[in-house]
């Protein structure tokens, strides 16, 4: 099993774009884009320096062209899965099905200028913390009042808040830290950025997405998604939201992905991956797309691994809805919830049990429940179906 992974913020580097420009059709492409995103994406990837791409209101949109541009070179078709961090979660999503490629692209220019707005609001900032216990960096992160902003697993979680509390934080690191100062314009994925949180919010209601073709691994929490609506709140939602990175990548392994393709400006993530699953043997191949010289290598690695992906959650036709699974575990229905029951969007139908906790199963629209498709304390992976909605009101 195949999967393509888009990255975030931060593995950006001077001049990325500029082999792709030689490919037919793709500084159009990008002038297309820039004219959407509100920003030049031709020069920022070619002529930009670390300081100017470093300007998240410049980087965002362009990570998420980038990483459209080169998927576009690939046989989609075969992939499995995809996921993306931060805001590679959008490009992520337009590889999935649920946002057309320049609705991805202007949501990135939007979501870049809101949350460059929203740092210049008071001086914040993020810093990275290596090893330690989790749970005493989580109880050092409260007592210091600052956020867990990425979880990227590996003993490495990013966090956000105050400059001067960080500062603290750094003077007084937990047992067993490091505590690295990141270069970055403020506090990412925490409540600092809800301004930027509700204008994405206004402009992300004008969208109708569509279900996702594949299966598409959320940020929040790790689970596959089948729900392009669920979806879209999520992307917002993000904004605030720590990335679970970590959760993302044990899925993976759950799902058993066999080999990944990153996306350019891509190795970050193929880094993370690799130290978050030494010594498990589920590593699995794991190609870096940086430049059209490397394509070669990303389609060898589809024509070995790929397959046509077995989630179809879209089903246009058919007077139900299937829910699936959004994590492996142990399923278990809501309790006095039998067949035939009326149930309403948004309504709770049972939980997966995992390794992380229990992950919620969520009606996404009003009906019957015509059949249960798992039953209690049956084994289940990401995106499998385990029950059937009819007659769905929304």
């Amino acid at each position: 099993m195949l999967a393509v992974l888009s990255p975030g913020q931060g593995s950006q580097k001077p001049g990325f774009l500029t082999p792709w420009l030689d490919l037919p059709s793709s500084r159009a492409r990008l002038r297309w884009w820039s004219a959407l995103a509100g920003v030049d994406l031709v020069r920022l990837g070619t002529e930009g320096d670390a300081d100017e791409i470093r300007d998240t209101a410049r980087t965002q949109p362009l990570l998420v062209a980038a990483a459209l541009l080169a998927a576009e070179q690939l046989p989609r078709h075969e992939v499995a899965a995809t996921a993306g961090h931060s805001v590679g979660e959008l490009a992520a999503a337009a590889l999935a099905g649920v946002l057309t490629p320049e609705t991805a692209v202007t949501l990135a220019g939007v979501r870049g200028r809101e949350m460059a707005a929203a740092c210049a609001l008071e001086p914040t900032g993020m810093s990275a913390v290596m090893g330690g216990d989790g749970d005493e960096v989580l109880a050092a992160l409260a007592a210091h009042d600052l956020h867990p902003a990425n979880f990227n697993g590996a003993g490495q979680l990013v966090v956000a808040g105050a400059v001067d509390r960080l500062a603290k934080l750094a003077a007084d690191p937990p047992a067993g830290t490091k505590v690295i100062g990141l270069k970055v314009a403020g506090a990412f994925h925490t409540p600092y950025m809800a301004p930027a949180e509700r204008a994405l919010a206004g402009v992300a209601a004008g969208i109708t997405p569509n279900d996702p073709a594949r299966i598409l691994l959320s940020n929040a929490d790790g689970a596959a998604v089948s729900h392009g609506p669920e979806m879209l709140h999520r992307l917002v939602r993000q904004v605030t939201a720590p990335v679970r990175w970590d959760r993302c990548v044990r899925n993976l392994a759950d799902l058993g992905v066999t080999a990944v393709i990153e996306l350019p400006p891509a190795g970050t993530l193929a880094g993370l991956i690799k130290r978050e699953l030494k010594g498990t043997g589920q590593v699995p191949e794991i190609v870096t797309l940086n430049s059209p010289d490397d394509l070669a290598a990303a389609r060898d690695l589809i024509a070995r691994h790929g397959a046509p992906s077995r989630h179809r959650p879209v089903t246009p036709a058919a007077p139900f809805r299937v829910v699936v699974a959004g994590a492996a575990g142990t399923f278990a229905p809501a309790e006095g919830l039998t067949e035939g029951t009326a149930v309403e969007s948004g309504q709770v139908i049972g939980h997966v049990a995992t390794r992380q906790g229990a992950v919620e199963v969520v009606a996404h629209g009003s009906g019957v429940l015509t059949g249960w498709l798992a039953q209690h304390a049956d084994p289940v992976a990401p995106g499998q179906p385990l029950a059937r909605i009819g007659g769905q009101r929304s």
